[in-house]
């Protein structure tokens, strides 16, 4: 169980407050920066055990044989695993809460779909030990041909997804008759997590049950995967996880890699250690797919729009579906009469992809927004004025208003912070001696997603706080806003606030990803603090030991860790001394942000382990989202086509922002992703064997702080009380949809060249 002492990490509270709101520096900083932090496979733990893994050379086929024989009679080898000596594992359910696909799951391949794939494990007593051993062991395969991307000539059309089509109007016809048309192909590559801390696990059994340490966004709904997997009761589970070092969507599941470490750990009776190593981090999970979509977009004479057509598609694997929806901002994101929106998943010979930052939205934007750019250069209208003739004043899919929409303020300021009025029109137009400078602009939206949690807190009787949950930090400061909610709703300065993070024996949190987690956990903080804080007060005012008894409920306050009658004269406590009177040690309070109809049933474990419970944007009488605008300025050097970007302003719309400092820092990072995936990042593949072939961080080029300019952000957003309890959206994920596109979009007007396929490369510029 992990503990965050609050007290001795305040922090900067520029401000002066620590209660909600406050731009409060991130009270884990100090443990991460001093290196007392742990992160998960750093746990001592005593008689370990090594394992790594050894992968397919081969995308397509099967194994003929494999000869471990000289792995196992290695120095120090314990247990050499494949698929044939593997114990049974059940098939698990989904993140969805789908029953299982399989009836047993089996994390050692025999039949090869994708090049990287575990095929074998060498546990030994040193990670060295267990590397020289996993070199030794032979693998003969059967190759077949395989499907190696969207350009393969096997690949085909692929399969249409009927759920991902939105269609209303005839754009067929009104596309057809519009005087302005533009039509073109948008293309994104196929794109990695490469968190700084790879993937890796400490699995032990004991008598008690699994303890399993790793990295997790989700750690209830991963240890519902392990129980499942080897049957075990989920209260016999323990993931811990206090901290993250980098996850974007990739650490909310478990993966082969970890059901493997559990199964070595289980049939030799002691504690194995698994770390992925670099190169295994782009194949023991999937990233984001390739994706094409065209987009045809007709307007009349004014720039107002008559038809949007969309037809896209991205990659999957051949033994599993995985949707990155490319029509998640162009169904929303500007009002048109006629719109067509259609999806197909195309199966290639790759591990099954996963999320990474704002899956969907992000290529949904490049596509929509590089376009709406190029319809504004066809109707002579500036790019900025022509998302504002196509504003969309409520959701026409969902046929409902927005609940909050500021992207017209987010236009506006980031416009004026920026400049906008100062650019010149024609391409090629700004420069700088060789510089060719361009300004371009975007647009971006994430949904408000919501699934249940819970949290308990606790009053001690020294007047401390303390807040439990199994809810995870990644960096997004999760320790942080949560004290500060208890501090807020309770009374206490923040630093009298503890909050315990990132083990499944503490209450459930959902999934920490989809922008939902710092929404939904303030808000079952909040429920659960004023829930204590009121049952405090009840005390106070009935115990026969309490100077406060027979006063009413509404006349006492609590502020700044003391209790007091505000009439004059009447007693004022410290929490601590009201505690001691009564004789209690602790006054604690579990919420859930389920509705209140909910049943008791309603109310077990598994409800809180999938997202079965997770509400839609659209759910209820709004359409929820949070909104963003981009501006960007490149330097393009006019001799060698290098393209740096030089200045960005980002306006943003994500409601109330609980702690604006760790807001912002969430923007910039996604911005910063945004950067390198318009400019540097590319999974390449070898069309021979599948093979991704920069699989490190020397050749998957990702930005560094030389590529990263001066960022400005700017909150225009205002309390959504529709969206979440204490009226926050999404933040995390929103930072990166439509930077891209912005800057693709600004390379063209610097060059007069158009690029559509990312990343954007000087030789696709000269």
């Amino acid at each position: 169980m992990t503990s965050l002492d609050t007290s001795a990490k305040r922090g900067d509270a520029s401000d002066g407050g620590g209660a909600l709101g406050a731009r409060l520096s991130r009270l884990d900083g100090p443990a991460k920066i001093t290196g007392r932090a742990t992160y998960a496979i750093e746990h001592p733990v005593e008689g370990l055990a090594y394992a790594v893994t050894v992968q397919s050379t081969i995308a397509a086929g099967r194994i003929g044989s494999i000869d471990v024989t000289a792995a196992e009679d290695s120095p120090g080898v314990l247990l050499v695993l494949t698929h044939d000596n593997a114990l049974p594992l059940h098939g698990a359910s989904s993140w969805l809460g789908a029953p299982a696909a399989a009836p047993h799951y089996h994390p050692l391949a025999r039949d090869i779909t994708f090049n990287g794939q575990h095929v074998a494990a060498v546990i030994a007593e040193t990670f060295e030990q267990a590397t020289a051993a996993a070199a030794l062991i032979d693998v003969a395969y059967e190759e077949a041909p395989a499907v190696t991307g969207l350009d393969d000539p096997r690949a085909g059309d692929g399969m249409p997804l009927p759920p991902m089509t939105a269609e209303w109007g005839d754009a067929a016809a009104a596309f057809a008759a519009a005087p302005i048309r533009i039509e073109a192909e948008y293309r994104t590559p196929r794109e990695y997590n490469v968190p700084i801390e790879p993937h890796g696990l400490i699995a032990r059994w004991d008598e008690n049950g699994l303890t399993v340490w790793e990295p997790s966004q989700w750690i209830d709904g991963m240890a519902r995967t392990y129980a499942e997997w080897f049957g075990l009761p989920f209260d016999k589970v323990r993931l811990v996880s206090p901290y993250i070092g980098g996850g974007f969507g990739s650490k909310a599941l478990a993966y082969a890699h970890g059901a493997i470490a559990v199964m070595a750990a289980k049939m030799l009776g002691r504690p194995v250690r698994l770390a992925v190593t670099r190169p295994q981090t782009f194949t023991a999970y999937g990233g984001r797919p390739a994706t094409r979509q065209t987009l045809s977009l007709g307007a009349d004479r004014t720039g107002k729009l008559v038809a949007i057509i969309q037809r896209g598609a991205n990659e999957t694997a051949v033994d599993g579906v995985s949707v990155e929806p490319l029509g998640a901002v162009t169904t929303i994101m500007y009002a048109t009469p006629n719109l067509s929106s259609r999806q197909n998943v195309v199966p290639v010979n790759t591990v099954l992809p996963g999320p990474l930052r704002a899956p969907g939205e992000n290529p949904s934007a490049f596509g929509l927004e590089s376009a709406i750019d190029e319809l504004s250069y066809a109707a002579g209208i500036d790019p900025l004025e022509i998302r504002l003739i196509n504003y969309a004043e409520r959701d026409q899919q969902a046929g409902k208003p927005w609940s909050t929409r500021r992207l017209r303020e987010a236009y506006a300021a980031g416009a004026e912070a920026f400049g906008w009025s100062k650019r010149t029109a024609a391409p090629r137009s700004m420069r700088d001696g060789r510089q060719l400078i361009g300004w371009g602009v975007a647009a971006g939206t994430y949904p408000v997603r919501r699934t249940a949690g819970e949290a308990l807190v606790r009053i001690l009787a020294d007047g401390t706080v303390e807040v439990l949950s199994s809810g995870t930090d990644m960096g997004t400061g999760t320790y942080t806003i949560l004290a500060q909610t208890a501090a807020d709703a309770v009374g206490v300065p923040v630093e009298q606030v503890r909050v315990r993070l990132g083990s499944s024996e503490l209450p459930r949190a959902p999934v920490s990803g989809g922008s939902q987690f710092a929404n939904l956990i303030t808000g079952a903080v909040h429920k659960a603090a004023l829930a204590a804080r009121d049952d405090l007060i009840g005390l106070a005012i009935n115990d026969a030991a309490s100077p406060f008894r027979a006063l009413q409920a509404n006349t006492l306050i609590i502020a700044n860790g003391r209790i007091a009658s505000p009439r004059q004269g009447g007693p004022d406590l410290a929490i601590a001394d009201l505690m001691a009177r009564l004789g209690r040690d602790k006054v604690e309070a579990l919420r859930d942000t389920l509705a209140e109809n909910h049943t008791a049933e309603d109310r077990r474990y598994d409800n809180f382990t999938t997202v079965a419970t997770m509400r839609a944007p659209t759910d209820g009488e709004f359409s929820m989202h949070s909104w963003c605008a981009h501006f960007v300025e490149v330097r393009v050097d006019e001799d060698f086509g290098t393209v740096r970007v030089s200045r960005m302003v980002s306006a943003f719309d994500s409601g109330r922002l609980y702690n604006p400092k760790l807001a912002e820092s969430q923007w910039k990072g996604g911005i910063i992703m945004g950067i390198g995936q318009a400019l540097l990042e590319e999974g390449l593949v070898d069309a021979r064997h599948g093979r991704v072939i920069n699989n490190n961080l020397g050749d998957y080029l990702v930005p560094t702080n030389a590529d990263i300019p001066d960022i400005q952000v700017i909150s225009v957003g205002l309390p959504d009380l529709h969206a979440s309890a204490l009226g926050g959206k999404a933040v995390g994920e929103l930072g990166i949809v439509g930077v891209a596109p912005a800057i693709a979009n600004a390379v063209f007007h610097a060059t007069g060249k158009r690029v559509r396929d990312l990343p954007i490369t000087f030789e696709k510029l000269m």
